[in-house]
């Protein structure tokens, strides 16, 4: 209630779309960068990483490590052509040098990856709030996305972000909620013993192929890397929150800082999974299921209710920011949408909440991690995204009929590198070269034939 209220009270701040969509370039860097970290990590981390934990050791963490690396990169590569263009949506980066079927092909690819990626996660809510308080799924997808709708549809881009930072703050401490529980019922000496026997702090792992093993070094920290570059250099949820800061250097900031504070992250909710671990004696748990079966079994009413709210928290924060950015993406790049016409703009919100939670009702949740499933629908699609941003920065490659192509390989190339049981932490990569290599081998061909 205090969120909806919150949305609702900013309800006349909003006058433009600017204003809607990017705060009008007025909020502080580390809100922004409290909302990517709030944005990006969602429900999936309370239930899906202290399970990886559980199930395995701390191997997960190089992914964050290369998160960093990647980030870097987006600050000093991408943020720069997005803060010259001056542009509201990403894609229309695209668009000024490929035009508007390119702008269109871009955002619509990002439509798509968003609504699959986060009705995932909205279902990963789902799971965990039945398993609390043994609500209805459906119940508790509709009760949520209706309040998120709210505040989202009132207050825009303003409103997320504040309540995004809070929410932040909220679930980060119901990982450490279950820290202090856990560490208080045992001796510090003999939990470490325990993990240390049974190799369950290990974080570097050398072993496998790295092309078929995605948590082997090489493979988690390129990977991790170039899926930052995409995910939080070409995925508009994500560069939204760097466009609302006054200037390049505050949105540089913001996106470095949230690749230090997703490493912290993890490794708390990774940590907290090992301490689930021994508590259990290792008793064999449901998949995913590991975090809130110990907060049915141990956590006090007073503090379940703290990490409940953790829970639905993290969850409006994914679908807040989502909705708003898929209506960024329609309103600018498809609708062309004037910049007073604040109706339409909300009515936009008001749909894409509505089809996320269908996507979230009518999911199965399978049989992997759900945060694994999630990593995996985004990696189809940004190879092809990062490829035509790339594009942007090549100054021979111009011809659109060309990088259409070039496109159409890097998603198709995808599926196959999938087929051969290539892991996903490579997908963006190989991908991204594929359609790169097109590109480029056409337009030499071109060239020399003129």
């Amino acid at each position: 209630m205090v969120f909806i209220f919150f949305g609702l009270s900013n309800y006349n701040s909003n006058n433009s779309l600017k204003d809607f969509f990017i705060g009008n370039r007025e909020l502080p860097w580390y809100l922004s960068m409290f909302s990517i970290v709030a944005t990006e990590t969602s429900v999936l981390t309370f239930i899906s990483v202290p399970g990886l934990a559980y199930r395995g050791d701390w191997t997960f963490l190089q992914l964050p490590i290369g998160y960093i690396l990647g980030r870097v990169i987006v600050a000093q590569v991408l943020l720069p052509l997005y803060y010259n263009e001056g542009v509201i949506s990403i894609y229309e980066v695209v668009g000024n040098k490929f035009g508007q079927k390119m702008q269109k092909l871009s955002s619509g690819l990002f439509l798509v990856t968003r609504v699959l990626a986060d009705g995932i996660r909205f279902l990963a809510t789902a799971v965990i709030i039945q398993a609390i308080t043994s609500w209805d799924i459906h119940f508790s997808v509709l009760l949520i996305g209706i309040c998120t709708i709210i505040y989202s549809f009132s207050g825009g881009i303003k409103s997320i972000i504040w309540i995004d930072a809070l929410q932040f703050i909220i679930y980060f401490f119901s990982g450490l909620i279950v820290i202090f529980i856990v560490l208080n019922k045992f001796n510090y000496q003999n939990i470490f013993n325990i993990l240390a026997q049974e190799n369950k702090t290990t974080i570097f792992d050398f072993s496998g192929n790295p092309f078929f093993h995605s948590m082997n070094f090489v493979s988690a920290i390129l990977g991790g890397a170039i899926f930052s570059i995409a995910s939080h250099g070409t995925d508009y949820m994500m560069v939204q929150r760097c466009l609302a800061c006054p200037d390049l250097k505050s949105a540089k900031k913001a996106m470095i800082g949230s690749g230090f504070f997703v490493f912290v992250q993890f490794f708390i909710f990774l940590f907290a999974g090992s301490l689930i671990y021994v508590f259990y004696n290792g008793m064999q748990i449901q998949k995913d299921r590991e975090f809130s079966q110990f907060i049915i079994d141990s956590v006090p009413i007073g503090l379940k209710g703290v990490i409940l709210a953790g829970v639905i928290s993290a969850a409006m924060s994914t679908l807040s920011s989502s909705i708003n950015s898929l209506s960024s993406t329609v309103a600018i790049d498809w609708l062309k949408t004037k910049s007073n016409q604040l109706f339409k703009i909300r009515s936009l919100t008001i749909f894409w909440g509505i089809v996320l939670m269908l996507i979230a009702i009518v999911f199965d949740e399978g049989d992997e991690a759900i945060v694994l499933v999630g990593f995996k629908i985004a990696s189809y699609t940004y190879g092809g995204l990062l490829m035509l941003f790339l594009a942007t920065k090549i100054t021979f490659i111009r011809n659109s009929k060309i990088l259409l192509i070039a496109f159409i390989t890097s998603l198709a190339s995808v599926f196959i590198f999938d087929q051969l049981k290539i892991s996903w932490t490579w997908l963006v990569f190989l991908s991204t070269i594929v359609g790169l290599t097109v590109s480029i081998v056409f337009e030499t061909f071109i060239k020399k034939n003129e």
